[in-house]
């Protein structure tokens, strides 16, 4: 008897501990723990100073800080697993991360203020084939290229259908950007970029206009960004180089050509542009991100996935520059350090589908 009361005092503390351990390990804000000093991934790597740190990366509502699965066995709650499964374009507005989810066909949503995810995921006739691009306006408003439809699709923020911009067979839409009263979206069809006024969602012109110079026209156009003085940044992944064009639609400057080596793209996608003027270009292939000057000059590549660890790129594709909601990932930057600018980044393999880099300075 005596040794059946000890055997089941144990089996108390096992069950304890089972029961503890994973409230503790799904607890909200375990996932976003704040890395070991050890930890900081940096770019370039020492002795040089760092530009770039890996801040963190999540594939799933759980990855938020989301309670998961232990607590809909427990208490009943509603799984919160709700993973990414092949993301391409990404976008950043008001403390919430939009994903389009080419396999699964939907935009996911994660919201860093409540730790939750959601899913845009129409039926019938506003259903998504292939979402690949997405932004978001100021008051909310979601647009999202779809390539299967060939259409873009304009949701509220409940993920209500608003409108759409084209006809089928008209355009094959991927990138898309928002500028003042302007909606941009690059047309792999018509080798083109398609500008759209925001209120009238009319066709205001597309550009280049009857170019024939192969450095300033457009081959196949995917990604696409606009900066604060109105430059249109796009990643001609066809032409293996990024074009930009001023506010009229004239060609500024080519950065890149043909080539695996530095300032050399082999099949550039995501770009963004940070206040400064740097161009931010993902590179799938190699797979890297390099980074340009206002004037078009290499400063430094990061991201290359057998040197950087846990900032390593896999099949990467959508990227996107944000300076407005830098309070959500400083407690992720180094001591010593302080946050200029995010650089979100999607991963189409691996566990880390949204990855998220920082320009830091030292304060």
């Amino acid at each position: 008897m005596i040794k059946y009361i000890k055997n089941m005092k144990m089996l108390q503390k096992v069950a304890i501990s089972l029961l503890i351990c994973p409230v503790l390990a799904l607890a909200p804000g375990c996932a976003t723990k704040k890395p070991a000093k050890s930890n900081y991934v940096m770019f370039p790597a020492p002795p040089d100073e760092p530009r770039i740190q890996y801040l963190w990366s999540f594939g799933s509502e759980t990855e938020l800080g989301g309670r998961g699965r232990f607590n809909e066995f427990i208490v009943g709650e509603e799984s919160l697993y709700r993973p990414i499964t092949k993301p391409y374009g990404v976008a950043i507005k008001a403390g919430k991360i939009y994903v389009c989810d080419t396999q699964a066909g939907n935009v996911s949503i994660a919201d860093l203020k409540t730790r939750r995810m959601r899913y845009i995921k129409p039926v019938g006739q506003a259903a998504l084939k292939l979402p690949v691009g997405v932004a978001v306006d100021n008051d909310g408003t979601i647009y999202v290229t779809d390539t299967g439809r060939e259409q873009v699709l304009v949701f509220d923020q409940q993920g209500n259908l608003l409108h759409t911009l084209g006809q089928k067979g008209e355009m094959k839409p991927a990138g898309i950007a928002l500028h003042e009263n302007k909606i941009f979206v690059t047309d792999a069809k018509n080798s083109s970029v398609r500008i759209y006024d925001k209120t009238t969602r009319q066709l205001i012109r597309t550009l280049p206009e009857n170019e024939t110079d192969e450095k300033k026209r457009l081959f196949m156009p995917t990604n696409i960004a606009v900066d604060s003085k109105g430059e249109i940044v796009v990643s001609d992944t066809g032409g293996f180089a990024v074009k930009i064009y001023d506010a009229e639609g004239k060609h500024v400057r080519t950065l890149g050509e043909l080539g695996v080596s530095p300032g050399q793209f082999a099949m550039p996608k995501g770009v963004g542009v940070d206040g400064q003027g740097r161009v931010y270009v993902l590179d799938a292939a190699a797979p890297v991100i390099q980074m340009f000057d206002a004037e078009g000059r290499l400063l430094m590549y990061f991201g290359e996935p057998q040197s950087s660890g846990p900032g390593g790129l896999w099949l990467p594709a959508g990227l996107a520059v944000d300076q407005d909601n830098l309070s959500y990932f400083q407690k992720y930057v180094a001591p010593g350090y302080k946050l200029d600018y995010i650089i979100l980044v999607t991963n189409q393999v691996g566990p880390r589908k949204v990855s998220v880099y920082g320009f830091i300075t030292k304060t």
